[in-house]
This record gives structure tokens, C-alpha cells and sequence, in this order.
């Protein structure tokens, strides 16, 4: 979450964060978390860190600013593996479930970083609240989750008051938990073309104009209880991957040029 940091370190993305300082809130994070092992993304001064290497299971930490590695490493080098690395770029090479308290400047680039990796199953996420109701489609959907949405499950699990962060924000925080499907409503090897079609979608205000290739596309938005105005964000999930099916099969249907 924004803000101007108590140091200045060398290194861009812990710059402006947040810490969080409310040990209920830490641990009602820490409960979401499944069992197993976990990696923790930008720990700061470990208020998150103390909470997970009190649970059963492997914790590593990656933070950037070298003062603090080396402070959890004194603190907390027994029970928990702290890396010092960049949080965007750091790859995830084993299974895990990811906790982050994330620095509002790159909550996009880190969920896109996150989403692209195959070896995790659940990321429970501190965001800015109106960031994190947006990502889990509270009052709609945006281009993000949508484009991800047959893969993922993206959940709300509560808000955070900013007195719980120093320094304190003007805003406060929200909780968002992102769950790997089981069973992807999409195919993996389907994903470019779906992600296409999400884009070609958001990129007009109406539904409908990204529908004019399909056979009775009035048809279609009834279907699934939308009206030609209906706008991209009013979809959900299902409807998407239904989307998808209903455009795929129109282009095998087509006729190849000879």
C-alpha cells in the first residue's frame, strides 16, 4: 500500500510501502492460508513473517531491502528462509501457497507475475480495498480477472482498517484471495485464444460488438440473462467460458481456403 517509506532504500518497489503493525490482522491472514508450505512476497519487517513460521511447514521470505533481510535473518533464520531478492522477479521453482502484504505501486505487475507461474495453488493478498474488491469483481469484473477467471477463483475476504498499517494510509486495506481452479473452466492450451477474445471485448463499452461474429448473438446475451447493452465487466466467470466455447466453435465450423 502507498506511502512514503521511514527509510530510503535502495530498490523501487519497497518504496512507499506500508508495514503492517496489527498482530490480529497478521493473524487473520496467516489463518487463510491452507496448510503447507508457504512464500511470503516482500516481507518488511516481518509482522506477516512471525505469524507464518508459527504455523506447521516450510516459510521462505523474499524482501529487497538488505537491512531488513539481514534484521529477519537474526530474528527468524532458524524457522524461516529469507531471500534476498526483487519480489517481480523472483520465480516460484516448488509448490506453494503465497502470502503478500503488497506495495499498492505494483499490485498489478506482481498479480501479473503470480498469475502466470503454475506452482502455487492459493495467494492471499493485502491490496488497497477499492484494488482488491475490483480484482475479486465486487460490482463487476475488470480485464485482469477476467482474462484469468477460468483458471482462478478470486475472493474478498474482508477489509482492513488503515490504523492497522505504519505509516497509516489514507485508504484502507482489503484482503484478496486468489484460488487455483481444480479443474480450469478453459483449457490450458486454449488460453491465448480465450485472452484474446476478453481483449477484443474490453475494448469497446458494449458486449455486443465483440458478439457479431457469432450466430444469434441476441440470442446468446438472453441466454445468459444480459441485454445488447449489456458492458464487458457484467460477466461472469461462466459466461465467459461460454464465450469462449461458442467463438471456438465458430471458427472450426468456418470454411478453410483452399
Amino acid at each position: 500500500m502507498p506511502s512514503s517509506s521511514r527509510r530510503a532504500v535502495g530498490g523501487r518497489h519497497e518504496l512507499g510501502q506500508n508495514f503492517l503493525v496489527d498482530r490480529r490482522v497478521a493473524a487473520r491472514i496467516a489463518a487463510l492460508v491452507p496448510p503447507g508450505p508457504v512464500l511470503e512476497l516482500g516481507a518488511g519487517d516481518g509482522a506477516l513473517t512471525r505469524r507464518l513460521a508459527a504455523r506447521a511447514g516450510t516459510v521462505t521470505s523474499v524482501e529487497l531491502d538488505p537491512d531488513r533481510v539481514a534484521a529477519l535473518r537474526r530474528t527468524l533464520g532458524g524457522r524461516v528462509r529469507v531471500v534476498h531478492a526483487d519480489l517481480l522477479r523472483f520465480r516460484l521453482d516448488r509448490p506453494h501457497h503465497v502470502v503478500s502484504n503488497v506495495p499498492f505501486g505494483i499490485t498489478t505487475p506482481l498479480l501479473r507475475h503470480l498469475l502466470r507461474q503454475r506452482a502455487w495453488t492459493t495467494a492471499v493478498l493485502l491490496l488497497q480495498w477499492e484494488v482488491a474488491r475490483k480484482r475479486a469483481a465486487v460490482g463487476g469484473t475488470t480485464l485482469l480477472t477476467a482474462s484469468w477467471w477460468p483458471w482462478y477463483e478470486f475472493g474478498l475476504a474482508g477489509r482492513v482498517p488503515a490504523s492497522a498499517f505504519r505509516p497509516r494510509p489514507s485508504v484502507d486495506g482489503g484482503i484478496l484471495v486468489i484460488r487455483r481452479r481444480p479443474e480450469p473452466l478453459v483449457p490450458d492450451e486454449e488460453r491465448a485464444a480465450y485472452q484474446r477474445l476478453v481483449r477484443e471485448a474490453f475494448r469497446g463499452d458494449r458486449l455486443l460488438p465483440a458478439l457479431r461474429g457469432l450466430p444469434a448473438p441476441h440470442r446468446w446475451l438472453a441466454a445468459h440473462g444480459l441485454s445488447k447493452r449489456a458492458r464487458p465487466g457484467e460477466l461472469d466467470a461462466g459466461a465467459w467460458a461460454a464465450l469462449h466455447r461458442c467463438a471456438s466453435a465458430r471458427l472450426e465450423r468456418a470454411p478453410r481456403p483452399r
